[in-house]
């Protein structure tokens, strides 16, 4: 008797081909196979370097100085990586030199800034030194347009996503935007977040904060990333508030917009027949 066709056997492995998570990976009598466990422990050892990888702001703001970018460089009140991922409080706030740099460079910039853009290693440095001036590019090219005032990129060592809310205070910013890497994942250890915050001031929670996560070659692409964060920045301006009283209704492309507006629904799914 013929055997099925491969797709009948195991129908998971056409799946394989569209996402790199861990499905269809086979079996040898009760265990996986040698190679899928030593993909398992490559990943997983990429997912930790990715955690403790030094951050490099000197690199960082050299690359921004090339593309005439001002950039200063702070601390959080975590001394080393250690507190820092003991103590995801100390990362949420400035040491209080750093939070005096501020107060010193505000007070030679009154009047505050529209936008404040910070950057902070977080969980992973490897996303920050990869997709930060990449993804900045895009960004400011549609900031430009909107003519709003931007302060110096302002980048945290040993951040977490709450530090943003007392740098846009500090600065008087009414709109403030931290890109920081995200906790890697098995598959994904250089994930860059952006957290934005309309009116940011110290003690907001994650409810007053828009994210878009997943920045990446792999995943959301910078353009589509800056669209999504241009598209919640206006209607922050215009509501003026952020966070879970704001949805990201940003209108963008699909395979069916390429059909013809009267071809409607789904574009995962099969277009209907001419």
């Amino acid at each position: 008797m013929d055997k099925p066709p491969v797709d009948q056997q195991n129908p998971l492995l056409e799946l394989r081909r569209l996402t790199p998570a861990r499905i269809a990976l086979g079996r040898t009598g009760t265990s996986m196979p040698t190679r899928a466990q030593l993909d398992f422990q490559y990943a997983h050892a990429q997912a930790r370097d990715a955690v403790h990888l030094p951050f490099d702001p000197a690199g960082l703001g050299s690359q921004l100085a090339a593309r005439g970018r001002e950039s200063l460089l702070l601390h959080s009140a975590a001394t080393d990586r250690n507190s820092y991922l003991q103590r995801p409080d100390l990362g949420r706030k400035l040491s209080d030199g750093s939070a005096q740099i501020l107060r010193d460079h505000a007070a030679d910039n009154p009047g505050g800034v529209d936008l404040a853009i910070v950057v902070a290693d977080g969980l992973s440095a490897l996303a920050v030194h990869r997709h930060t001036v990449p993804f900045l590019t895009r960004m400011e090219e549609q900031i430009e347009a909107e003519g709003w005032s931007v302060s110096p990129v302002v980048l945290v060592e040993q951040g977490r996503v709450a530090v943003a809310d007392e740098i846009g205070e500090l600065l008087g910013a009414k709109m403030v935007v931290i890109l920081i890497g995200e906790r890697p994942g098995l598959s994904s250890p250089d994930s860059l977040g952006l957290y934005f915050t309309y009116n940011p001031k110290i003690g907001l929670t994650d409810a007053y904060r828009n994210c878009i996560s997943n920045v990446r070659l792999e995943g959301l692409s910078y353009g589509m990333a800056a669209h999504r964060l241009l598209y919640l920045m206006r209607e922050a301006c215009r509501r003026q508030l952020s966070g879970v009283s704001l949805k990201d209704e940003a209108q963008v492309q699909t395979l069916e917009s390429d059909f013809g507006a009267e071809m409607k629904g789904n574009f995962l799914l099969s277009l209907p027949e001419a």
